[in-house]
């Protein structure tokens, strides 16, 4: 069975990863052994790590996490290992590469909606394919954030938004599977979302193949660059 480290997160997580018939592996302080890394929502990113004062209404940063979850990820990144990052987890690969946050939003923290709002998926994008979106199709997520990306680290490209322009998806082209969505795929198992798990849990059993073996030195292929996703006028 495919094994990927979920460092943090709760049973939604769990539950999601193991419908998809992965195994989620708690507690870890590196990836030997594993197929991948699942970084979940949780409180907000420390500001330091963008190099920004924090705000009022940012939530008291838990260093530790903070620390480990970037460790894994960077170990994920140059290992080539499939990662999929939820909410706080598209945050903190957005800042861990380089770019920054909108400490405080309003708007996008709806907990009681499974359908809050839609977002518009770039054409040619490793989202959009996934979930059998066309070009123009409009796509339903649930939201419970307050803070999103502000600057793109350098590298990301954004393949979704929301109508009032905020990001709600981020890929690494060049990397054989990185792939981060600003909503919680885990809370709609009913929802066209498991195809995330289901194509993470793919991702990662290539992976193994093309390595011959659990991490080891990457070999995954380049993606072709999706249509990145501009801001409206």
């Amino acid at each position: 069975m495919i094994r990927v480290a979920l460092p943090f997160g709760s049973g939604p997580y769990r539950k999601a990863l193991q419908a998809a018939d992965i195994q989620p592996v708690e507690n870890v302080t590196n990836l030997a052994g594993l197929d991948g890394l699942l970084l979940a929502g949780g409180v907000d990113v420390d500001p330091g790590l963008y190099g920004a004062p924090r705000h009022p209404k940012t939530e008291p940063p838990e260093h530790d996490r903070d620390r480990l979850e970037t460790a894994l990820l960077r170990e994920a990144l140059d290992n080539d290992l499939p990662v999929f990052a939820i909410c706080r987890g598209l945050q903190l690969l957005n800042a861990a590469l380089g770019g920054t946050l909108v400490q405080h939003i309003t708007g996008h923290r709806r907990p009681k909606q499974q359908a809050a709002h839609s977002i518009a998926i770039a054409p040619h994008s490793r989202l959009g394919s996934i979930l059998k979106v066309e070009d123009g199709d409009e796509y339903m997520v649930n939201s419970r954030h307050h803070q999103c990306v502000d600057r793109v680290a350098s590298g990301l490209v954004v393949t979704a938004r929301a109508p009032d322009d905020v990001i709600e998806a981020l890929e690494l082209p060049g990397k054989h599977f990185v792939l981060a969505v600003q909503w919680h795929p885990e809370d709609r198992p009913s929802w066209p979302d498991r195809k995330l798990f289901e194509a993470f849990r793919e991702a990662a059993r290539v992976s193994i193949e093309k390595r011959g073996g659990r991490l080891t030195s990457g070999l995954g292929q380049p993606s072709e660059a999706p249509a990145e996703i501009g801001v409206s006028d």
